[in-house]
C-alpha cells in the first residue's frame, strides 16, 4: 500500500489577534497537529530542523517524543536532520531512543539542509560541505545497520568496536535521505543503500522521471536492491479550490518573500503561484484536485511514499488543522482509490 504523509518545518503562525505567535505556541500546536494526524488516518509526521527565526522546530526528536506519548500508530521522522553538522552518534542515539519510547514507529530522513545557518552555530565552514555529508552518512548508516561500528574519517575522531546506547533492535530503522536533484547525492543514496526522498519543491515534477531513472541504473550497477522511493512537496487543502488558495497565496508569498530577499531572488507574484498550483509542485486546493494532482505524481514517478508539507508560511493554526483533517479523511482514500483503480486497469 502507498504511503501518504506530512511534513513541517513548524512555520511561525499567525495567531487569533493577527501576530504572529511566539515559537513556544507553535511548538505546542505541532504536537496537536501530529495528534490529528494519527486520529485520521496520515501514515507519518517529518519536523524539520532549523535554525533561524521563522521555523519553531530546532529540536525536532524532543517534539517527536512529545507526539510519540500522545499517538499510537503514525509513524515520526525528521525533515530533514541536517547531518552534516551534527555528530552522526549523537543523531543514533536520539533516533535509537525515540524508536524506542514510539515502539519502533522512528524513521531517520537525512540531509544536508536548504539553509545554512547550522554550520557556523554548530563550528563547522561550509566549505566543508560535501565532506561533512559524505563522511556523516556513511558512519550514520554504518550505526543503523552494525550493533558494532569500527570506522575512520577526517571530520571526527574515529570509532573501534564501538557499541552504541541504546541498540536499535532486531527491527531496525528505515532512514531515507533528503535530496533535492543532484545527480551525485542520488548515487550517495544507492551506495549507502538507504531509501531516496526527493524534495519537489518547484515545477512538474515529472521533470524528475530522469532522476528516476538515474536511480535504476545506479541500483543495477551498483548491485544495490531497489528501494521505495518518496517525494516531498508542499500543498494546502480547504473545501474548495478558491478557499485554499485564498489562504495559501498570502502566507507563500510571505515565505518566499522573505528567503527570496535573503537570497537575491526576484519578488514572487500570483502568477507564478498560481502556475505552481496549476502545472507545478504545489498541491493546493480542494480535496478532489490535491488528490488527483498527488496520485498523478505518485503514478508517474512510480513513487511508494508522498509526503505534503502543511505548512508554508504563517498559516493559522486553526486553518492547519482544517487542511489535516481533509487530509487524513477526504484526500488520502481518494489517492489509493485512484491508484487501486489504475493497477486494476493495467492489469
Amino acid at each position: 500500500m502507498v504511503e501518504l504523509g506530512i511534513d513541517t518545518f513548524g512555520d511561525i503562525s499567525l495567531g487569533a489577534d493577527g501576530a504572529l505567535k511566539r515559537p513556544d505556541q507553535v511548538l505546542r500546536d505541532v504536537v496537536e497537529e501530529a495528534v490529528l494526524a494519527d486520529q485520521v488516518g496520515i501514515d507519518f509526521i517529518g519536523l524539520g530542523e532549523h535554525h533561524r527565526p521563522d521555523f519553531a522546530i530546532s529540536a525536532p526528536e524532543i517534539v517527536l517524543a512529545a507526539i510519540a506519548g500522545r499517538t499510537t500508530r503514525i509513524r515520526l521522522g525528521t525533515a530533514v536532520t541536517v547531518l552534516s553538522s551534527d555528530d552522526p552518534v549523537r543523531a543514533f542515539q536520539r533516533f535509537s531512543t525515540l524508536n524506542a519510547v514510539s515502539n519502533g514507529r522512528a524513521e531517520a530522513i537525512v540531509g544536508r539542509g536548504s539553509f545554512t545557518e547550522s554550520y557556523p552555530l554548530f563550528g563547522y565552514d561550509t566549505k566543508d560541505y560535501d565532506l561533512l555529508f559524505e563522511e556523516k552518512l556513511d558512519l550514520f548508516a554504518k550505526l543503523v545497520r552494525d550493533q558494532e561500528v569500527s570506522w575512520q574519517g577526517q571530520t571526527r575522531t574515529g570509532l573501534e568496536r564501538a557499541r552504541i546506547q541504546p541498540p536499535l533492535g532486531p527491527q531496525g530503522m528505515t532512514v531515507w535521505v533528503g535530496v533535492g536533484g543532484s545527480p551525485e547525492s542520488l548515487v550517495r543514496v544507492v551506495r549507502q543503500d538507504l531509501r531516496l526522498m526527493l524534495a519537489i519543491i518547484g515545477g512538474d515534477p515529472r521533470r524528475f522521471l530522469p532522476y528516476i531513472d538515474l536511480y535504476k541504473r545506479a541500483c543495477a550497477q551498483l548491485d544495490k536492491p531497489l528501494r521505495p522511493v518518496g517525494v516531498h512537496s508542499p500543498g494546502f487543502i480547504a473545501k474548495t479550490d478558491e478557499q485554499a488558495r485564498e489562504i495559501a497565496w498570502p502566507a507563500y508569498q510571505d515565505m518566499f518573500g522573505r528567503i527570496g530577499r535573503e537570497r537575491g531572488w526576484p519578488p514572487t507574484t500570483k502568477a507564478r503561484f498560481v502556475a505552481e498550483v496549476e502545472e507545478g509542485s504545489l498541491y493546493i486546493g480542494s480535496p478532489v484536485t490535491v488528490a488527483r494532482k498527488i496520485a498523478a505524481t505518485m503514478a508517474d514517478l512510480g513513487l511508494a511514499r508522498f509526503d505534503m508539507k502543511y505548512t508554508t508560511g504563517p498559516i493559522p493554526h486553526g486553518q492547519l488543522i482544517d487542511c489535516l483533517q481533509l487530509y487524513g479523511e477526504k484526500v488520502i482514500p481518494m489517492v489509493r482509490d485512484i491508484l487501486d483503480g489504475t493497477r486494476q486497469r493495467l492489469n
